[in-house]
């Protein structure tokens, strides 16, 4: 089969880690033999590549064409229009991107289907472009497409009619696919497929070794996500004053930084915070931690549906991932103790981060 990538959420050069679950994806549907694929992720224009420009600046040096994973990735650019670009953005994709994949076509690099990541605005670009080429499509659902964006109600009726355009729609998780239910879309051609765990990648290591090589000694947690508010690294760090001795280290990048850098100091833990910047994958070594912390379900809960759905879908991945009755039990010990502790998120901000922390 052939496959054109559609998505905003790819790597690039000038940005090597931006959106790298799609290339994930795309890597593994590379490795049956039965997919071929061209990719195209259109980046938003900007007329200088200067730092002073922040993440801007930095898009505009990512380069028009490049291999990744053995496939070439197009970066047509958009036009992202000041006040209106929420509702704008769709339309300045689809003509952005229609040169290019026109170009394709003509060159002879014909395609079977569209694969969309992300809702909105991509997955309404790429209905555009489906009904412009004639082309079938599915869709792929992420998260706040749908938990957040759905609120505005222009928005949702362009992801409505995104949906109905589509041959199928894919879900990360059922609570997801239950809230595109809930808002009119049709269930019967929306597929949950949860995110999987590369345990080639993510693997059991010597856990002492590994401390005394990264410089590890007591308690540490490790927050992990792009710097932005909804991640939710506030909250991790607003409970380490109410958790002495305890270290912190944030993997990620972002335009919250020196926020988060700001809040550390002001709470007196910046000594006990380290921000390790945006790392590749396989030198988050996992195994050195004694406890993950995923603030984004603390902030989240406005917003998700039904955490215990999701709560469970995590329960399920750890006992997929991990094989042995031992660690089965484990896992629903897990998820039986995070759900006695849903009450202790507040999900109202830092100030009730402690609370749950101690829970």
């Amino acid at each position: 089969m052939r496959i054109l990538t559609f998505t905003t959420l790819f790597p690039n050069a000038a940005k090597p880690h931006h959106g790298i679950f799609t290339e994930t994806t795309l890597r593994h549907q590379l490795a049956t033999g039965e997919v071929m694929a061209k990719v195209v992720a259109p980046i938003p224009w900007f007329p200088s590549g200067h730092r002073i420009f922040g993440e801007y600046g930095v898009l505009r040096r990512a380069p028009d064409v490049e291999v990744r994973v053995g496939v070439e990735v197009y970066h047509p650019r958009y036009a992202v229009v000041p006040k209106i670009g929420m509702y704008a953005t769709p339309f300045s994709l689809a003509c952005s991107a229609r040169r290019t994949i026109g170009r394709l076509l003509d060159e002879g690099h014909d395609f079977d289907v569209i694969d969309a990541h992300y809702f909105y605005p991509d997955g309404v670009a790429a209905a555009l472009l489906g009904k412009y080429f004639n082309k079938p499509l599915v869709i792929s659902a992420l998260g706040t497409d749908i938990n957040l964006i759905m609120r505005f109600p222009l928005a949702r009726r362009m992801i409505r009619w995104a949906g109905e355009q589509a041959s199928a729609m894919i879900t990360v998780c059922d609570a997801l696919r239950n809230e595109m239910i809930r808002f009119g879309m049709d269930g019967r051609r929306i597929t949950t497929l949860r995110n999987g765990i590369d345990l080639e990648l993510f693997r059991p290591g010597d856990r002492t070794a590994l401390r005394k090589t990264f410089g590890l000694d007591g308690f540490t947690l490790l927050s992990v996500g792009h710097l932005d508010p909804r991640k939710g690294h506030d909250h991790v760090i607003a409970a380490l004053p109410a958790l002495p001795g305890v270290r912190l280290l944030i993997a990620g990048s972002g335009p919250d930084l020196k926020k988060l850098q700001t809040l550390a100091v002001t709470l007196g833990v910046a000594d006990r915070v380290t921000f390790l910047g945006a790392m590749p994958q396989d030198r988050l070594v996992l195994s050195t931690l004694t406890l993950i912390a995923l603030p984004i379900i603390g902030a989240a809960l406005a917003t998700i549906p039904s955490v215990g759905a999701q709560l469970a879908a995590v329960c399920g991945n750890l006992q997929m991932a991990i094989a042995g009755a031992l660690a089965t039990t484990i896992a629903i010990r897990l998820y039986h103790m995070t759900m006695d502790g849903v009450t202790g998120l507040t999900g109202a901000g830092a100030s009730g981060t402690p609370a749950a922390a101690t829970r």
